[in-house]
């Protein structure tokens, strides 16, 4: 891919956490309802997005079943959210979800190559298929027949279209976060290369 760019840029959060008390009515439900399916109050991602409490309820839902119900191992979900993370260069996405990949079994080689924006040296075959469909999507806006072909007998046709989905619902969560400048946690995670 061998994009870096600057994200959301550098200065103060535009759309920072807020407090129960400033929320309204909609806010109040919404982050509720988070809170129950969650079983942890809003975060990260969710309050640029608790703007819009509906919107943010109808994300959350899709991002749950991506990110823990959806076709795909583990694993290759969350290497196709740091290919996200480094295509937009969106440090809170990846504080999150660099030590799950790692821990889910991605190699650090594997890992670091996705932080520097270039291509893996080694991968498994069903990881360098999400990595070449996603390198695709965003080069081509689609993939060849023969990357379908590979990509439906290693993922299955569910895993392709989940994985479209992880790449889509991701890429709106870091547009949304680089608009809001969403600071990380600060967390002990090395950055994003480059950033």
């Amino acid at each position: 891919m061998g994009i870096q760019r600057s994200g959301g840029g550098n200065g103060p959060d535009r759309l920072p956490s807020l407090t129960p008390e400033a929320f309204t009515p909609a806010q109040t439900a919404a982050a509720a309802s988070f809170a129950a399916v969650r079983g942890v109050p809003v975060f990260g991602p969710f309050w640029p997005l608790i703007r819009s409490p509906e919107l943010m309820l109808r994300a959350h839902e899709m991002g749950y079943y991506l990110r823990y119900h959806s076709s795909l191992p583990f694993v290759l979900s969350e290497m196709a959210i740091l290919l996200v993370s480094r295509l937009w260069s969106q440090p809170v996405e990846w504080e999150i979800h660099r030590p799950a990949a790692l821990k889910a079994g991605l190699p650090i080689a594997v890992v670091e190559a996705i932080s520097e924006g270039r291509r893996p040296v080694s991968m498994e075959p069903a990881q360098a298929a999400v990595y070449d469909v996603f390198d695709q999507l965003h080069r081509m806006r689609g993939i060849d027949d023969a990357l379908y072909a590979r990509a439906c007998d290693l993922l299955g046709e569910q895993g392709l279209i989940d994985l479209a989905a992880v790449a889509g619902y991701y890429t709106l969560l870091a547009m949304t976060m680089n608009i809001a400048r969403t600071k990380t946690a600060g967390d002990d995670v090395p950055p994003l290369s480059g950033t």
